[in-house]
């Protein structure tokens, strides 16, 4: 069989030039046709009805740096949503603006080093999630962890030693877990067992080459992952085989995450203080563009068992 053909998309502009500081997470709540996401130093959780445009934008704002979002098994995500903060994971009265915790990280306060950053849903229920040094401690060290929230609420360590955590992903027959290393410049993948939701098998799927690294990333229908690249203007599509087919060009540097809506991807940014021109003008704007294919459909977080 001949190779894939490469493919390439230009973004000039962005859908919605908010200036996010660290703009991420980017989730499609389908039965509103709403679009949240994140800015995570910001403390912040934008919405934009899709339906509406630009011009819906409604923002909550926190007390806690948000790693992730995820919506709950039978509750309305109008009214509630599952959050990772600072200490650990929550539930989120998005009327109110309150959220209380489920669980943290370790008894007490936490570790006040650490922070919840990405992570994601499996298809049993289970949030697994990235931890991380904390914004205000200088350089992130090797203290973070991956961790699998079961239905009772409880953390697992799964892996240990990590400095920037990331996306958590399913391959589309949910056989494979890709998980992005981010300060390593690795996607490691790992066989998933879909009767207990456990991970084995280790390995490196995808190593990145350049001035940037992977960030955030989604997996389509086909088993590409569209996967962001901050520092190099991008968003790279990486074949099941772990080769890159095609790319998003964007026009600021620092590229977070993705998320399908529909055959379009939307597209999260972070700002650009030291850049030029676009980059520096469009950094933290929400970005979009129809790609031509559609996403692995988000599971929901069992809250019951």
């Amino acid at each position: 069989m001949a190779d894939q053909e490469f493919q390439q998309w230009h973004v000039a502009k962005p859908y919605i030039d908010l200036h996010c500081s660290l703009g991420e997470g980017p989730y499609y709540e389908k039965a509103t046709n709403t679009l949240r996401f994140l800015d995570i130093i910001q403390k912040r959780i934008h919405s934009v009805s899709l339906s509406e445009g630009p011009d819906s934008l409604k923002t909550l704002q926190l007390d806690s740096p948000i790693g992730v979002t995820a919506d709950i098994e039978g509750v309305d995500p109008q009214d509630k949503i599952l959050i990772a903060v600072k200490y650990g994971i929550a539930i989120l009265d998005r009327k109110t603006g309150k959220y209380d915790y489920l669980t943290k990280f370790v008894d007490g306060e936490g570790n006040p080093r650490l922070r919840s950053n990405d992570g994601g849903v499996d298809p049993l229920g289970h949030l697994w999630l990235g931890t991380m040094t904390d914004f205000d401690l200088g350089d992130c060290q090797p203290e973070g962890s991956l961790l699998r929230f079961d239905l009772n609420k409880a953390g697992e360590t799964v892996k240990t030693g990590l400095t920037i955590p990331n996306t958590i992903g399913w391959s589309p027959d949910y056989k494979t877990l890709y998980f992005t290393h981010s300060s390593a410049g690795e996607v490691l993948a790992f066989d998933f067992n879909l009767a207990d939701g456990s991970a084995s098998n280790e390995r490196l799927f995808y190593k990145h080459e350049g001035s940037g690294g992977p960030d955030g990333f989604r997996v389509d229908v086909d088993g590409n992952i569209w996967h962001a690249i901050y520092g190099e203007s991008r968003v790279i599509k990486i074949s099941p085989q772990g080769k890159i087919v095609g790319q998003v060009n964007l026009p600021t540097r620092n590229i977070t995450c993705t998320e399908f809506v529909g055959t379009e991807l939307f597209i999260t940014t972070a700002s650009d203080d030291d850049g030029e021109g676009d980059s520096k003008s469009y950094g933290g704007g929400l970005f979009r563009v129809d790609v031509g294919t559609t996403g692995v459909a988000p599971h929901k977080f069992k809250l019951n068992a």
